[in-house]
This record gives C-alpha cells, sequence and structure tokens, in this order.
C-alpha cells in the first residue's frame, strides 16, 4: 500500500510538475517596459510572447499551460539578449543584469535551466580561454611554444566534450540531455584497410567515411520533436544533406530514412517532409530536382501530407508532370521538327558522342550573350570531336531568327522551330523562358540541364576523358 501512494504521489507530482509556464525574470539596469520570449526554429528566432514589466518592475511570463521545451531566447534589444532552456520544470526565476547578461545570470527552481546554464558558463570562459592561446599563436614564431599552445587548444576542445557527457549523466533523460547529446560529433572509430588494398590510406578514409554517414543520427533522436526548438539542428540537417550525401539518389535514400526516423512523432513528421522538400525544391544544384518530384510523390501526392490544400497539390503535380521528363538520366523527349530551310530533323536520328540542346530566341536579351558566347567558347573548340548543336527557336518570326543567324554565322548548327507547335516541346523540356541548355549523351541520355554557357567547356572535357 506504501509503494502505491509512492507511486501515485509520484505521478501527481509530474503531472503538476509541468501544468502550467511561471517564469520570474528580473533585470538589473533595464528600463524598458517590454522584453520578448523568442524561441529557434529552422535556423531562425521566433516570437513566443512579448512580456510586459510589471509594477515591480520585473517581468513575468504566466502561462496556464506548460511552453513547449525548447531553447528560448530572452530578447531585450538587438545587442542584448540570453539563452535559456526551458525544460519539464517551468516554475522558476532568472535574475541578472545589463552589464554582462551571461555572467551575472542566475536561475532559481529548475535543476535543469540550472545545469543548461552552468554548461554555457563553463564554455564561454573555455572560448575566452582559447581565442588568448589563439592570439598568442599568431604572435609567437618559437616552434616549440606553438606546439604547446596547440596542444593546450586540443586540450579545451577535450574538456569541453568532457563536461557536456558529464552533464548528460547527470541529468538522464531530460531535454538537456537531449540537447547536450546532440551537439555532440559521433566517435569514428580507428580502422585498417583490407589486406591487398591497392591504396591503404585511402581505403580507411573511405571507410571512415561510410561509417560516420551511416551512424550521422545516433546523437540525435528524430522522433523527439524538442530538437526542432534548438539553434542547431536544421543546420545538422543542411550538413547531412549537402556535404555528407551529396549525390541526388543518396539524398532520396537519406530524406527517407530521416522521416521513418520520425515516425510517431506528428510534428517532427510533419517539419521533416516540410523542410527536406522545401530543400530539395529551393536547390540551385543540377538533379536537385529529382529528389523534389521523389518527395512530392512520397509524401504529398500521395496524400500524406494532409495538411495542405488542394490548390497546392494541383499545382505541385503540374509542376512535377513537367519536370519528370526532364530528370537526368531520363532519355530526353523526342521529337521532329524543320530548319529554316525546310528540312526536317528528328532529334533521336542526330549521331553525337554529345549533343547539344538549346532553346532561344533572339529577341531575348540573355539570348544575344549566351547564344555568340555558345559558338565561340563551345563550338569552336569541339566541333571537331563530333559535338551537334540543336538550336530550337522559340517563336515564329522566321525573318527575325534567319537574320540572327546569318549575322553570327550559326549555319553549322541543326537550326529547327515548331511553327505549329505539334512537338509538345515546351512541356517535355519544362521551357518557360530562355535560353535553357541540355546537354544529351550519345544515347540521347540527359547528361546536364540549365548549364551557363560557361560551364559546358569543363563539363565536356570531363566526359571526353572519360569516354
Amino acid at each position: 500500500m506504501r509503494n502505491i501512494l509512492l507511486l501515485f504521489t509520484l505521478i501527481i507530482s509530474s503531472y503538476t510538475y509541468s501544468q502550467s509556464c511561471k517564469i520570474d525574470i528580473q533585470i538589473n539596469e533595464f528600463n524598458k517596459d517590454t522584453i520578448i520570449l523568442g524561441y529557434y526554429f529552422n535556423k531562425q528566432m521566433f516570437v513566443e510572447d512579448t512580456i510586459p514589466a510589471n509594477s515591480s518592475g520585473r517581468f513575468l511570463i504566466d502561462k496556464k499551460e506548460p511552453i513547449k521545451q525548447g531553447v528560448y531566447i530572452v530578447y531585450l534589444n538587438s545587442d542584448q539578449y540570453f539563452d535559456v532552456l526551458i525544460g519539464e520544470d517551468q516554475t522558476f526565476s532568472i535574475k541578472t543584469s545589463t552589464d554582462d547578461l551571461l555572467a551575472n545570470l542566475e536561475i532559481k527552481g529548475s535543476d535543469e535551466s540550472v545545469n543548461f546554464l552552468d554548461y554555457q558558463k563553463f564554455l564561454r570562459n573555455k572560448q575566452l580561454e582559447a581565442k588568448s592561446i589563439q592570439d598568442k599563436l599568431k604572435e609567437t614564431t618559437d616552434e616549440g611554444e606553438k606546439k604547446d599552445l596547440s596542444s593546450k587548444l586540443q586540450g579545451f576542445g577535450d574538456e569541453v566534450k568532457q563536461k557536456a557527457i558529464k552533464t548528460i549523466q547527470n541529468n538522464p533523460n531530460t531535454f538537456l540531455a537531449l540537447f547536450l547529446k546532440g551537439i555532440q560529433e559521433i566517435d569514428v572509430p580507428e580502422m585498417e584497410a583490407p589486406a591487398g588494398s591497392a591504396n591503404p590510406e585511402q581505403e580507411v578514409q573511405r571507410m571512415r567515411f561510410n561509417y560516420y554517414k551511416a551512424h550521422y543520427f545516433d546523437n540525435l533522436d528524430l522522433s523527439d520533436s524538442r530538437l526542432l526548438r534548438t539553434p542547431y539542428f536544421t543546420e545538422k540537417i543542411d550538413r547531412y544533406l549537402s556535404q555528407v550525401l551529396v549525390i541526388p539518389d543518396t539524398i532520396m535514400i537519406g530524406c527517407h530514412k530521416m522521416i521513418a526516423a520520425a515516425e510517431g512523432n506528428p510534428e517532427m513528421e510533419k517539419y521533416l517532409i516540410q523542410y527536406l522538400f522545401n530543400w530539395a525544391n529551393e536547390s540551385k544544384t543540377m538533379g536537385m530536382d529529382a529528389v523534389m518530384v521523389d518527395m512530392a510523390d512520397a509524401y504529398y501526392l500521395n496524400g500524406r501530407a494532409d495538411w495542405v490544400d488542394e490548390e497546392f497539390l494541383t499545382k505541385l503535380r503540374e509542376r512535377v508532370d513537367k519536370i519528370k521528363p526532364t530528370l537526368l538520366n531520363k532519355v530526353a523527349a523526342d521529337f521532329k521538327m524543320q530548319s529554316y530551310n525546310e528540312q526536317h530533323f528528328r532529334l533521336s536520328e542526330i549521331r553525337a558522342p554529345f549533343t547539344i540542346l538549346v532553346f532561344w530566341e533572339p529577341e531575348c536579351g540573355h539570348c544575344k550573350k549566351e547564344i555568340p558566347k555558345l559558338y565561340e567558347e563551345v563550338w569552336q573548340k569541339y566541333a571537331d570531336k563530333g559535338i551537334k548543336i540543336v538550336a530550337v527557336y522559340t517563336q515564329n518570326n522566321k525573318e527575325e531568327w534567319v537574320d540572327f543567324i546569318t549575322e553570327h554565322q550559326l549555319e553549322e548548327w541543326i537550326h529547327l522551330y515548331d511553327p505549329y507547335n505539334q512537338s509538345g516541346y515546351r512541356n517535355n523540356y519544362d521551357i518557360y523562358s530562355t535560353p535553357v541548355i541540355y546537354i544529351l549523351d550519345k544515347d540521347k541520355k540527359i547528361l546536364a540541364k540549365r548549364l551557363g554557357v560557361e560551364q559546358i567547356p569543363g563539363f565536356l572535357d570531363h566526359h571526353f576523358n572519360n569516354l
């Protein structure tokens, strides 16, 4: 009976613990009548609340419901603000003064918030010590002293890591532990190359990188949405995508794994679906549209992202349908068009190791610069290697078109147009502006698209070297 009562008391205590948010903030020598409570989310600061001063000059955060756990910012003005961790216990007091907010910061009533502050102050002290040593390193010319100072800097890094580990151990099952664990880089074990490796050092680097890639999220619990309100979470995802995975096909796999790891937490799952889709959609890197299409098919167009409206889905479906035929490694859509001298050409019948397909028009200001550059920097250099340039005129003013070809001596190219709009090239090649350049291989697979002329020579050199 006694054990049951104890258990009941613990349950009630835990329940009461997080029923409200009451944080009393006292800031000495601060004479403004409001402060802002913000939080980190997606590499930005968002406002949780604007807090007015009470009659005694203090700022009281008083909410009937607890706020979401995370790292929050108490914002005084553009030059003065400080971070505070708000975890499970949301009834505590904060006291500081404006001459040095962090150095004078005191927290009472929440062990988790106090321990976060302790870590902040420790980190700041180590950063100041490190800066002092870095300054000495710049000044000294003595090699022995440089070695000693560099060793001390390394030691600071180890001390900070050990401080985090100890804090995690002393605060198990808390947001603080989750936060500090997420900061830590994973430890990659020492490895040996298999016997007989042609280049053992390179093989070890590859093995270590593959381990790092496979274990990148070991310290981040992707099913815990509290990570969303930290200053580092989204940056960790960005680094994973752009520096670890890099290649579109690998990024697709990584995106699905991240979302699967968040399953069961609707807030985190929704965030990852939206963020990864937008990241791919906004990327300027060639080939990332394949990631966007994959994300659209997997999460939006199949109804899983039930928070978006029908108008968004309709536009997305139209966009995806236009992009799909132009994805890298797809065979370019075939077409038959006529030239300015009434000949007819079919794209699939043009024989060349590489075909440069350019959509353009003489009235386009950018085309007027890029088309002559294409002749000078690409055609004159690679024509004797067998490349073909197929230039598709996107309008119907034949006289203007022919005049431009003649004026710039472009007669050696294959010039085509579609006066009766029968080929469907605008949809098949996603042409909504000009110029647009595609590079096709001998089988008319799309190797590159939407390149600038200045990028083409390096691209062709690489592929000619690998034929």
